[in-house]
């Protein structure tokens, strides 16, 4: 099969696209014919600097395709069926393996290009919104990133569950593309001091729940626009600055908390992840929540869109076709 590998980390230049061995499925797993690779914000950050699991390496968490062939023991799928898998890396091939547990089925009506797009950043925003940041209706929500695939579905999430939502992004214009989504009111970072106008949007009484998944020093600043019992989610670090030391003092006197969240850990820990991300599907299949796809390139120009994920011009997801 065909793959966009490389041999070291570093810049989009180090993808190279080869012929390699196909893998196979063991017990419990699903070999899959990938049709469509929503390229996450964690597959540029592992491209960056992150682990390889041998040279060659394939990176890459999500993609949807059909089933070609089942392992021992599997009873969720057969042959033919469509599907959307995560895994921790492998999505940017032609095919891949995954366990049947991290598959879900892709329901009729409902193209694979956008089931592509659902299971982590729609998955993320849920949790981050209502396990981990118990958002109640009538709360304010800050969303950094709110252009990426994250933020956007944290904003129809967030609208439609009753909260006044904020977004950040980088230009005007791309927050002006929010708004039918459900964001009240955008921040632009790049020309405004976001803990300001958080401050200002909200009578100086700040956001309720913050999604960021920026990290570094605007971690730091997010805890600056909590409001009191406030809770602030660390999703990400898309920033890749580290705010060291992080100054926590403001917490306690403010009743307000901080927290960590990494779906991966929710999935492979426990099931109740499992069915929120099936949910998610179902909604997005129903027409309740919305993909928004950017555009599309093909799998041997994936140097070509990991460099137009970097370039911060994406709004929604960014798809590779193999």
């Amino acid at each position: 099969m065909k793959a966009a590998v490389y041999y070291e980390t570093g810049s989009p230049d180090v993808f190279r696209y080869e012929d390699v061995p196909d893998p196979e499925p063991g017990p419990g797993e699903i070999l899959v014919a990938i049709q469509a690779i929503s390229i996450e914000g964690g597959d540029t950050l592992n491209r960056l600097g992150g682990e390889m699991t041998g040279r060659p390496h394939i990176v890459g968490y999500q993609a949807a395709g059909t089933v070609l062939e089942v392992g021992e023991g599997v009873d969720r799928f057969a042959v033919g069926n469509r599907v959307v898998t995560v895994g921790l890396n492998g999505s940017h091939a032609e095919k891949r393996v995954v366990a049947q547990s991290f598959a879900w089925p892709v329901p009729d009506g409902l193209d694979s290009n956008e089931a592509a797009c659902i299971p982590v950043p729609f998955g993320t925003a849920h949790d981050c919104l209502f396990e981990f940041g118990r958002m109640q209706p009538g709360e304010t929500v800050l969303i950094h990133a709110g252009a990426g695939g994250v933020g956007i579905a944290a904003i129809q999430m967030a609208k439609q569950a009753g909260a006044h939502v904020l977004a950040t992004a980088s230009s005007d214009d791309r927050l002006e593309r929010l708004k039918p989504l459900g964001l009240d009111a955008g921040i632009n970072y790049a020309t405004h001091d976001f803990v300001a106008e958080c401050r200002r949007l909200t009578d100086g009484r700040g956001a309720d729940v913050i999604v960021d998944s920026i990290g570094g020093l605007t971690l730091q600043r997010s805890l600056a626009a909590l409001a009191y019992r406030g809770r602030c989610i660390s999703v990400g670090d898309a920033s890749r600055t580290v705010a060291d030391p992080l100054d926590i003092s403001t917490l306690r006197p403010n009743n307000q908390t901080l927290a960590g969240f990494f779906l991966g850990a929710e999935l492979f820990l426990g099931t109740r992840a499992h069915g929120m991300v099936a949910q998610q599907i179902d909604a997005v299949a129903a027409g309740t929540l919305q993909v928004v796809i950017d555009r599309s390139f093909a799998l041997a120009d994936a140097a070509e869109a990991h460099r137009y994920i970097e370039s911060r011009q994406a709004i929604g997801r960014v798809l590779l076709i193999p």
